[in-house]
């Protein structure tokens, strides 16, 4: 273990990407906006380009606030190394294109991220790169579901919306078995919750949209793990997809996880208490959190979500309008798409994240006509509470 790798968490985060030797000493990494590099000279310039030595010379393929950002998920998640890109979902398409091609296939949760699912079934009509969905809470369908051309299997652990399970380790001895890769979407977990990678797990991406960032401002994706990987990437769908991140996107990420683990200690405390007092409401007919000890995942999940489960919850009330009444009564939670800021937000699974989908494929993955997806803030708990008491007392 490193010596950065000893010290807590909580410290970790606040220096992670911080390099005392660089940026004249400034204790925030500065924004360099430039979009190229002078080169020393010919001979030391084709060797930065040729990427025969470390250095800079075109911001698409890199800055120092990129690398700074990069370093310090590296730190985080346990990796070789990482790669910022522009977006969750350039972190998902690019680390797929870059590790499988035409003829491939993968095997990914049948209850997940839509958007995820709706880009796995646009590259196996329009790549001839094909996907199995499997009920994911269960490691033995990943097994079950192998052919000979499986080249990736994919986790989402805590899934979006209904927050399922995935063993990390079984999946990824799994994957380890056949010589092929295991990549996991922690962005419901953060590193502060779970380290996948610890776990046999080849690779993470992360929306840093969401927790990293964690202040409903900035837009990017991370991807963590094995150098091998992260090279395919950064030399691949980085390179010729242009989903570089911008300078200014990379600091807000690298400044919101100064306070990440203060946060997510936060979000983890009012989600279990939020879904402790669902479980008792006469309104709602299920919850899901993992944190509960009735959750399919819970054992598991204490198992490989070290410091809590998370700032996710959904619960069922019982039908679409029921959904949209609740929604059009909250008045502290806010209405809106997106996820892991500091202000609780709210929405409605089946008319919002996964209205691209049909009626029977909601119903194939889970998510009922009702369900209600809460992205917990770091508010005053019973503050919150008291919000969503009021809003489901308007469910008739």
């Amino acid at each position: 273990m490193s010596e950065k790798q000893d010290l807590s968490f909580f410290t970790r985060v606040v220096h992670a990407g911080a390099d005392d030797g660089e940026h004249h000493g400034a204790l925030s990494v500065p924004i360099y906006h430039a979009s190229t590099f002078e080169l020393p000279d010919a001979d030391e310039g084709a060797a930065i380009h040729n990427e025969e030595k470390p250095g800079y010379y075109y911001g698409r393929l890199g800055n120092p606030t990129q690398s700074a950002l990069e370093s310090a998920m590296a730190d985080l998640e346990g990796a070789d190394s990482a790669i910022a890109l522009a977006s969750g979902m350039a972190a998902v398409s690019g680390v797929v294109l870059s590790l499988l091609k035409t003829g491939d296939h993968i095997i990914a949760p049948v209850s997940g991220y839509s958007t995820t699912a709706n880009f796995l079934n646009y590259i196996a009509e329009n790549f001839g790169i094909s996907s199995t969905f499997v009920d994911a809470r269960d490691s033995e369908d990943y097994a079950s579901a192998l052919q000979e051309n499986t080249r990736l299997l994919w986790v989402e652990t805590p899934s979006n919306p209904l927050l399922n399970i995935t063993d990390i380790a079984a999946v990824s001895k799994i994957a380890n078995d056949r010589g092929i890769h295991c990549v996991v979407d922690n962005t419901f977990a953060t590193p502060f919750n779970q380290q996948p990678l610890s776990l046999g797990a080849h690779a993470v991406i992360h929306s840093a949209t969401k927790y990293l960032g964690g202040h409903s401002d900035v837009t990017g994706g991370i991807v963590a793990g094995r150098k091998d990987v992260i090279e395919r990437v950064r030399k691949g769908a980085n390179k010729y997809f242009g989903g570089n991140i911008s300078p200014n996107a990379a600091w807000l990420v690298l400044r919101g996880i100064k306070t990440l683990a203060l946060r997510m200690e936060r979000h983890n405390f009012n989600a279990f208490a939020i879904a402790n007092m669902l479980s008792g409401h006469s309104r709602v007919s299920a919850v899901h959190y993992p944190g509960s000890s009735d959750h399919k995942g819970h054992e598991i999940a204490g198992r490989q979500m070290s410091k809590g489960f998370g700032g996710m919850v959904s619960f069922d009330v019982g039908s679409f309008d029921a959904g949209k009444v609740f929604v059009n009564n909250v008045r502290l939670c806010k209405l809106a798409t997106s996820l892991g800021g500091v202000e609780t937000i709210v929405q409605h699974s089946a008319s919002m994240t996964h209205a691209t989908l049909t009626p029977d494929e909601r119903a194939r993955a889970g998510i009922s006509e009702g369900l209600i997806r809460l992205s917990v803030g770091i508010e005053d708990a019973d503050d919150l509470i008291a919000d969503i008491q009021f809003a489901l007392e308007h469910i008739r």
